[in-house]
């Protein structure tokens, strides 16, 4: 098992680097750890890596003096970082397939011990989902859990505003210390003082709708459970329902009227076997029969993934072209590629590694990988 331990600053400084440097997203993150006895070496090989793969200009690494700087100004207002081998760092979070490295965080951190469930919705809600939210939050604090949203307003809001007394957990689209929107600045300030703001993106960071899937995923992950009030048919929230099921989360829905096209997401994931709520005891009585305990809980194999011994450049130049001809913009699963290659998994993931590190390989849901030409 991985050693879970506080990091030396200089460690810190390391791992915000490699977080931060170019093509390397959490999973690659945790492929370069697997591989490398630090992430001080891990940053090193980054440049070799990336020319494997076909790079032709040098990757951008983050510099020491510019993590130096963002760790000096969020510990100016009162945050921290905190990465995914530490302690404080939430284990269901951790146990997903992609967790973010690090996250920066102001408040009350030992919230994210809790068992935590997100609450999520339309930002445009109705009177009564506004109501039902906010109450439901605070039953929920009653009965001894965390509530978690994304500071939107609407459902998140409210469901915040109901979770303030017991602990809420606001996870942010941008920086830590960008309050998104301006209107739920007062609610910000009193999260920090009474919850927990959390974020992956760095430090000033203002939200786009790109980052809000990558959002979702934090708040799905960081929760036991996960409570839709309202959506649409094509809201953000189905998404982080989606990924609440992909990561073996409970996902509950509130019915309403099929003339309310607020209510056609949250019907539809019912028909699809949601759990129908009508209070926080529907929510309560489905955790109780499955601990969230469990959710935190990873196997030895994943922190001794297999196939990440390194593997000599004769192999990997033999190897390159017979996965860069499996490979084409349609997703494939890695396991096919594995299967029709033929090839070791030390050999199919360090290719796979330096491809994404060269900017040429795009990961999707399902451990599916597929291949862009432009380098």
């Amino acid at each position: 098992m991985v050693e879970i331990r506080p990091l030396s600053d200089s460690e810190r400084i390391d791992w915000l680097r490699l977080s931060r440097s170019e093509n390397v997203g959490p999973v690659t993150f945790l492929a370069l750890l697997e591989r490398y006895s630090s992430v001080a070496e891990a940053l090193d090989a980054l440049p070799a890596l990336a020319r494997g793969g076909g790079r032709k200009r040098n990757i951008k690494l983050f510099s020491k003096s510019a993590a130096m700087r963002e760790i000096a100004e969020l510990d100016k207002i009162g945050g921290r970082f905190i990465a995914c081998r530490e302690p404080g760092y939430p284990a269901p979070l951790a146990a997903t397939a992609d967790p973010p490295p690090l996250i920066a965080i102001r408040g009350h951190g030992h919230l994210l011990e809790n068992d935590i469930v997100a609450i999520v919705g339309a930002r445009n809600a109705s009177a009564n989902g506004v109501r039902f939210a906010k109450h439901l939050a605070t039953e929920l604090g009653a009965a001894g859990f965390a509530v978690a949203s994304g500071m939107a307003k609407g459902i998140d809001t409210a469901a915040h505003q109901g979770a303030l007394e017991r602990g809420t957990l606001a996870v942010m689209g941008g920086g830590v210390d960008v309050i998104y929107p301006k209107q739920n600045a007062a609610l910000y300030e009193d999260i920090i003082a009474r919850g927990v703001v959390i974020a992956e993106p760095p430090l000033g960071t203002v939200p786009q709708a790109r980052h809000f899937p990558r959002r979702n995923r934090i708040i799905s992950g960081l929760a036991c459970g996960i409570v839709v009030v309202e959506a649409a048919l094509r809201s953000g929230s189905l998404i982080t329902a989606r990924l609440a099921g992909e990561q073996g989360r409970e996902v509950f829905a509130v019915p309403g009227s099929p003339l309310d096209p607020r209510s056609r997401g949250t019907n539809g994931l019912i028909r699809d076997g949601a759990t129908l709520v009508q209070g926080a005891e529907d929510i309560i009585e489905a955790l109780t029969k499955t601990p969230p305990q469990a959710l935190g809980e990873r196997s030895e194999a994943e922190f001794n993934a297999p196939g990440m011994a390194v593997v000599g450049e004769s192999e990997l130049a033999a190897a390159r072209p017979a996965i860069l001809e499996l490979l084409g913009p349609s997703p494939v699963p890695i396991d096919e590629l594995m299967r029709q290659s033929r090839l070791t998994p030390a050999l199919l993931l360090t290719i796979l590694l330096e491809l994404e590190l060269a900017g040429r390989l795009e990961r999707h849901a399902g451990s599916q990988v597929s291949l862009i030409e432009s380098v």
